[in-house]
C-alpha cells in the first residue's frame, strides 16, 4: 500500500474540515486507516501531473459502479461534478436531470446536450484549465524553495 502525506494542497478545505469528512477503512487484520473523502481526494488530484487525471476518472467510475443502484444525492452530485468519462457523464445527465441542472451552474458543460466528441473536448478543456491553475499555484512556492536552496 502506498500512502501520500501532503502538508499543502491546492483547492482543498482546511485540515479540520478534511478530517471531519474523512473516510475510514479497515484491513482484514483489523488495522484501520483514515483517508480523504472521495470528494476531497478528487479535488486534491486535480494537478498538473499526468498520472492524476486517469486516477480521478477511475475513482469516480469505481464509486459509480459500486453505488449506481442506490446512490445518495451527494454521490450523484459528486459524479456529475467530477466525472471524466464522456459516455458515463452523458448517462448521468439523462438519469439525473434535476441534479444536472443544479450542478451545471458550477460545471457549464452540463447545460446543454452535447455529442460525445463535443463533451470530450470540453472535458479536456476543463483538465487543461485545472492543470494551468495548479502550475500557477505552485510557481511562487517553487521559486521560494529554489531561493532557500541557493541560500543554504
Amino acid at each position: 500500500m502506498r500512502v501520500d502525506v501532503m502538508s499543502k494542497m491546492r483547492g482543498v478545505a482546511p485540515f479540520p474540515e478534511l478530517w471531519d469528512r474523512r473516510t475510514t477503512f479497515r484491513e482484514e487484520d483489523g488495522t484501520s486507516y483514515d483517508i480523504l473523502s472521495l470528494r476531497d481526494l478528487v479535488i486534491a488530484k486535480k494537478t498538473q501531473r499526468d498520472k492524476d487525471w486517469p486516477m480521478i476518472r477511475r475513482l469516480i467510475e469505481a464509486d459509480y459502479a459500486a453505488n449506481a443502484d442506490d446512490p445518495s444525492r451527494a454521490q450523484v452530485r459528486l459524479w456529475l461534478a467530477e466525472c471524466r468519462t464522456p459516455a458515463m457523464l452523458m448517462e448521468l445527465a439523462k438519469r439525473y436531470p434535476a441534479e444536472c441542472v443544479t450542478i451545471s451552474e458550477a460545471r457549464p458543460l452540463l447545460r446543454e446536450p452535447l455529442t460525445l466528441e463535443e463533451l470530450e473536448i470540453l472535458l479536456n478543456n476543463e483538465e487543461q484549465a485545472e492543470r494551468a491553475a495548479d502550475r500557477e499555484y505552485w510557481a511562487p512556492l517553487k521559486r521560494e524553495l529554489e531561493q532557500m536552496r541557493r541560500a543554504s
